[in-house]
Formats: structure tokens, C-alpha cells, sequence
């Protein structure tokens, strides 16, 4: 059995940029990257994909985390503050996995049409794990494709997909066939709480090939991020 999660810890940048609660919250960033690295620091999931990592959250994770590899992926975008000036250090923003274990890096690149999103694809042993962020309205089904592309040149292999999809369920499994989406309880909590009922709250998923989905849940990560923390157990399919 692995255990798995992902969670979204919205960068400053964009929070800042989109009026989100967080700032309101948290107005000194230094202390929300604290409380996010207090988070993870004190979960037990063996693999962790985080999505819009800045750069101080990424070293304060580094320096918090000794025993764990920490790979990440720089994108060739940077956050823009549009409404105030960035309290960060280093405003980059990271695509991040933190595993129990050595990895090696099969893959890290941006899309195409948006430098600001991507895949970082590690493999552990015989499992491909892959971290990925995808855009919003019509480019996320353009990579959508390609992400189902990446995981056809490993088809021999298991594969864990976790992050931030920014669609719902069925349309990952409509271009994912191959693939199995978690599913959570219908008592579980959005994984992007948000007032708007036109808009999906289940945005951020967990997705596996040659792998079976257990005890898939939310946990609400409060005021630190609009995001809540995705996880589950996964079990290699006896067949493989």
C-alpha cells in the first residue's frame, strides 16, 4: 500500500492578484508559509504533490524536511502582482514532490499554452508518479490530451497522477479512459470551497493506472490556502 496526497497551497502572487481570503487571513506571508510547512511537515503520506509553490515556501519545505526528498520544477513563468507588492523573496512558482524515498525525474515541462502549469513525472521503483497543474476553460481539455500522451509512453508501467486538474471528475476520465479517478464520500468536503454553484468544487483529484483507489478523502486545510488537502491509500493491482 502507498499513500498519497495533493494539495494546492495558492502562491501569494495569485492570491493577492484574485482577492482570495487568504491574505485577508494571513497578512504576514512569512507566517502562512510557516503554518502550510508546519502542515505537510506533520503528514504521513508517503508521496505529496503540491501545487503553486513559491519559491520561500519551497525552501522553508526543504529546510523543514531532512529526511524526505523534496523535487521540484521551476515554471518558466513567474507570478505578476497586479493589486500589491509580493512579500516574497523569491515570487517563482514550483510544481513539488515530496516522497518518503529517492526518485528520478522522468519528466518536467510546462504546456505549451501556458507557462504557468505543467507535469513533474518522477519514477520510484517500477511506479511512474506524476505532480501536475492544469489551466482553466479551453486549454485545460488541449492538456488534458497531452497528459493522457505523457502516460501512453509509460504504459507498461503503474501510474499515480495528483494535482490540481481545474475540471471536474468525469472530464478527466473522459480523456483519461485508460485511468481510475478517486472517489470520494458524498459527506466529504469540496476540494475548492467556493460559493459558485456554475463552477465544479471538485477540481483536484487523484488518478491511477494499474493501481486501486482506497479511502479517498478531504481534509479541510482551513484559512491557509483555497484549496483543501486531497488524499488516499493505493494498492498495486495483483496483476501487474
Amino acid at each position: 500500500m502507498i499513500t498519497v496526497a495533493t494539495w494546492n497551497v495558492l502562491h501569494r502572487i495569485h492570491a493577492d492578484n484574485w482577492g482570495e481570503e487568504a491574505p485577508r487571513q494571513w497578512p504576514d506571508e512569512a507566517a502562512r508559509i510557516t503554518a502550510i510547512t508546519e502542515w505537510i511537515a506533520g503528514r504521513t503520506e508517503q508521496i505529496i504533490a503540491l501545487q503553486e509553490v513559491s519559491g520561500d515556501l519551497l525552501n522553508s519545505l526543504r529546510i523543514a524536511l531532512p529526511d524526505r526528498a523534496v523535487l521540484f520544477f521551476r515554471y518558466p513563468r513567474t507570478p505578476t502582482p497586479r493589486r500589491v507588492a509580493a512579500e516574497l523573496t523569491e515570487p517563482a512558482e514550483y510544481l513539488v514532490l515530496i516522497l518518503d524515498q529517492p526518485g528520478r525525474e522522468v519528466a518536467a515541462r510546462a504546456f505549451r499554452d501556458d507557462p504557468g502549469k505543467g507535469i513533474l513525472a518522477v519514477k520510484l521503483g517500477e511506479l511512474i508518479v506524476v505532480a501536475t497543474h492544469l489551466s482553466g476553460a479551453r486549454r485545460n481539455r488541449g492538456q488534458l490530451d497531452r497528459l493522457a500522451r505523457f502516460a501512453r509512453t509509460h504504459s507498461g508501467s503503474p501510474m499515480v497522477i495528483l494535482g490540481d486538474f481545474n475540471t471536474s471528475r468525469e472530464a478527466v476520465a473522459g480523456h483519461l479512459p485508460e485511468f481510475t479517478i478517486a472517489e470520494f464520500s458524498d459527506s466529504a468536503l469540496p476540494t475548492r470551497p467556493r460559493p459558485m454553484p456554475s463552477r465544479s468544487r471538485d477540481i483536484d483529484h487523484i488518478v491511477v493506472r494499474g493501481l486501486t483507489v482506497v479511502d479517498a478523502d478531504v481534509d479541510d486545510s482551513g484559512d491557509r490556502s483555497d484549496h483543501n488537502y486531497v488524499h488516499a491509500t493505493v494498492t498495486v493491482d495483483a496483476t501487474l
